[in-house]
């Protein structure tokens, strides 16, 4: 099969779609694992939901293999669009030439073994999973404003001292409906991981230490540690960090890393680090960020390790008007980093550009489209004007296309005036209550926005 992930990708719908057009391997073999809450979902886009402790207390692979997500494989076997996975049926409605992550993720995992393990196998049996997406704790230095005090140590702090943003009416950011493990020695979650773990790391092909901010939790070095002591030489191992904490812990990071991969403990190495667009404006959505210290850090891992860095970038409301000026820095750091790359990777700075469709306030869908949309056709331009799959230094065809769907997707969509106008009313509540509380300005940071936070502000007075 071709190396080239868009021909993977091609090659791969026709084979899935046999079985039903709503079949993921992701279901079976991606699991993400919220330990500090005690809640899992095998992709990003639909919400996560709680494991059962008595299920993990019989057996620890319930962490993934929750009765949840079985009757969910059931479905996407039978050719059910199952709810929580919205965002793929969205993209894949728009049309045969548009690629879902579902296709992309099935595509990236993708053996005949996996395959044959999920369609000729009874729909609820346990499966150990190929990739692992795993957050110990909450603590965090961040506390991004479309994040949650789940994932954020300081946010939750902000909101037991200030309460909840009562004015709007998504993403109050409440604390008091779910239970949270503050300790992870005392958390049932993680002493079912380390029960696990023995068994689920002898199959595991990539796991992902996500947060919070994997850096300032016990369990990261916990399990670096383990790796120096018990290799697993087919093991990829990736971490998500901010890359905003000290740098003794980069550094210490770095340490780690480098052993591991030169003593071949691991097979490689993936950082990913989260940044929406560029300047001032980058540092309001990510409160807590310094981009001189962020870049000072993924210099500091870049040259030393010679791994590669992807972005995540989340894009959403306050990316529209200056993403090009991401993309922009992303050509210039491709140029100045690529010579490090001491890996089989194509690039050393990745991308993916996954837009956010939650809470309401950072939709890009409750932007005015004859306003907004010159802005992301020009990020669009910029893309296809500096595209090379041949060249590491430019972006590839599958970034093109992954922004093409969010450009499209922004342009098509219409959620009618009531929904548009309650997301605009909670654009300006929410905005206001943040810059109150952490003096901040949004006008001074958005000054291109003015007009659409005035409309916000005047809808909200009615």
């Amino acid at each position: 099969m071709s190396d080239n992930p868009h021909d993977r990708i091609k090659k791969i719908i026709p084979i899935i779609n046999e079985v039903s057009n709503t079949f993921c391997l992701a279901k079976w073999y991606h699991t993400t694992l919220y330990l500090q809450t005690g809640e899992t979902h095998s992709c990003y886009h639909p919400a996560p939901h709680k494991i059962n402790l008595e299920e993990i207390k019989r057996n620890p692979s319930a962490l993934h293999n929750t009765s949840i997500k079985k009757l969910e494989r059931k479905d996407m076997l039978e050719g059910v669009q199952t709810k929580g996975c919205q965002y793929c049926w969205n993209i894949e409605n728009m049309g045969d030439s548009y690629i879902s992550d579902r296709h992309i993720k099935t595509a990236s995992i993708y053996t005949d073994a996996r395959f044959a393990t999920a369609t000729k196998g009874l729909w609820n049996q346990n499966v150990n999973p190929e990739y692992i997406e795993i957050s110990f704790g909450n603590e965090c230095n961040f506390k991004c404003g479309y994040c949650h005090p789940k994932a954020s140590s300081r946010f939750y702090q902000e909101i037991k001292q200030h309460g909840p943003v009562t004015t709007v009416n998504n993403h109050r950011c409440d604390i008091d409906y779910f239970k949270l493990y503050e300790k992870e020695e005392i958390n049932p979650y993680v002493e079912a991981w380390w029960q696990w773990w023995p068994r689920v790391s002898k199959t595991l092909s990539i796991l992902r230490i996500t947060g919070g901010e994997p850096l300032m939790h016990t369990s990261t070095w916990k399990l670096l540690e383990n790796l120096r002591e018990n290799p697993l030489p087919n093991l990829e191992l990736n971490i998500n960090s901010n890359l905003g904490t000290k740098p003794a812990f980069v550094d210490k990071m770095i340490e780690h890393i480098n052993y591991l991969t030169e003593n071949k403990h691991i097979k490689r190495f993936k950082l990913f680090t989260s940044i929406d667009t560029w300047g001032p404006r980058a540092e309001y959505i990510r409160t807590g960020l310094d981009l001189a210290l962020w870049e000072r850090n993924m210099h500091e891992y870049l040259t030393r390790t010679g791994q590669p860095v992807s972005f995540m970038i989340t894009f959403n409301i306050l990316s529209v008007t200056t993403f090009h000026q991401l993309l922009e820095k992303i050509l210039e750091w491709r140029a100045k980093y690529n010579s490090y790359n001491i890996t089989d990777q194509p690039q050393m700075v990745r991308i993916d550009i996954p837009y956010l469709k939650e809470p309401l306030q950072y939709d890009i869908n409750i932007l005015p489209k004859k306003m907004y949309m010159k802005h992301m056709r020009k990020s669009l331009k910029f893309i296809a004007d500096n595209l090379d799959d041949n060249d590491p230094c430019k972006f590839n065809q599958i970034e093109y296309e992954k922004f093409r769907r969010v450009v499209d997707y922004m342009e098509t969509t219409d959620y009618g005036k009531e929904r548009i106008n309650e997301g605009m009313k909670d654009f300006y509540n929410w905005f206001s209550a943040l810059d109150q509380r952490r003096d901040t300005n949004f006008l001074e940071t958005f000054p291109e926005m003015q007009d659409f936070y005035n409309k916000c502000r005047k809808l909200n007075d009615k």
